[in-house]
């Protein structure tokens, strides 16, 4: 597996997605993420050897890196070489880090980004311990950033909490789909949206653009996350980071599953799906392959994609206020690749 320290400007470049974008536009945002990852290495690091490589793991298997590109692109609305823009991006994503050993201990998994979760290596007490480690190194540099930027991170990691909860306890009478939703926009938009807001924010950029990105960031952050779980179940491959089907496995529901055991069709098909989709985890390679391609074929993933795309397009619809120019139509660009990337 490459390491993120091996990464190149041209690994973190908007066209290795396969977005048309300008070329200087392009350069810009991929210096600001290759900086990004060197700052990342020092502020994953610790006298304490064991910390150390631990805080190291995650940061080390790679990753989207989707919340500081936010930042780098935020930042195009003021001055993208702004010397705040890498310790902003940094304090997203050292945050999102620590969100990853905490939800993999409550998850209990075994695997995160292709190796071994931290729970899985140094057990549940390390792993916790060194989310912690991370949720006060971005702290500490949200500090160097002004009491704003400490407000926001707290706010951010509140809402982080609140979905995290919100998840672990159920829907608790309301309903699964809205609660569904309601658990993305906490438990990972809100941290997007920060991305965005950061980037306007320590670029110097006007007030109302920097509400837009933060409309835009929270909104295409919903699509995101659920364009990943999508990818869950369409991929044939690792492309989703898990193997296709995980969530199926584990009996995590997902808005297709949500929308398939909501749905009253009477084919044979759907009657099928919901009854495999109402016993709780597949387990059974058998049913699993079953279940897969039932859904995979079904109308609620149908449903499931038009959804995506309309939070895509609603993302659009927030960056009105932003002035037309590059970096506009690049953000326009990454709501049309989160929105086909699941067709």
């Amino acid at each position: 597996m490459v390491s993120t320290g091996d990464l190149t400007p041209r690994d973190l470049a908007l066209s290795s997605l396969g977005l048309d974008v300008d070329p200087a536009m392009d350069e810009s945002v991929s210096a600001t993420l290759a900086a990004v990852e060197v700052a990342l290495r020092g502020h994953v690091a610790s006298a304490d050897p064991l910390v150390a490589e631990a805080a190291r793991h995650l940061a080390d298997a790679g990753g989207k890196r989707f919340r500081p590109l936010l930042v780098a692109l935020g930042a195009q609305f003021g001055d993208p070489e702004s010397p705040q823009i890498v310790a902003a991006a940094n304090v997203v994503e050292l945050t999102h880090l620590a969100t990853l050993y905490h939800d993999d201990v409550m998850d209990e998994a075994l695997v995160r980004r292709g190796a071994p979760s931290a729970n899985a290596r140094w057990g549940n007490s390390v792993a916790i311990l060194v989310g912690d480690y991370l949720f006060a190194q971005a702290a500490d540099l949200a500090a160097t950033l002004g009491t704003e930027a400490v407000h926001l991170q707290a706010q951010t990691f509140a809402r982080l909490v609140h979905g995290q909860i919100a998840e672990t306890v159920g829907p608790r009478g309301t309903d699964p789909i809205e609660h569904h939703l309601h658990v993305i926009t906490e438990k990972t938009a809100s941290l997007i949206a920060t991305a965005a807001r950061f980037g306007g924010l320590f670029s110097g950029a006007r007030p109302e653009f920097v509400e837009a990105l933060a409309g835009y960031g929270e909104t295409i952050g919903i699509a995101f996350q659920l364009s990943d779980d999508l990818l869950d179940i369409t991929s044939e491959s690792i492309q989703s980071g898990k193997t296709p089907g995980t969530d199926l496995r584990e009996g995590v529901p997902t808005l297709p599953m949500l929308y398939a055991l909501a749905g009253d069709d009477t084919d044979a098909s759907a009657v099928r799906l919901r009854e495999l989709l109402s016993a709780g985890p597949i387990t059974d390679d058998g049913l699993h392959a079953e279940a897969l391609t039932l859904l995979r074929d079904s109308a609620a993933m149908k449903r499931a994609r038009e959804t995506v795309r309309s939070y895509a397009e609603e993302a659009r619809a927030r960056l009105a206020p932003l002035p037309t120019g590059e970096a506009k139509r690049t953000m326009e660009a990454l709501c049309d690749f989160i929105a086909d990337r699941t067709s």
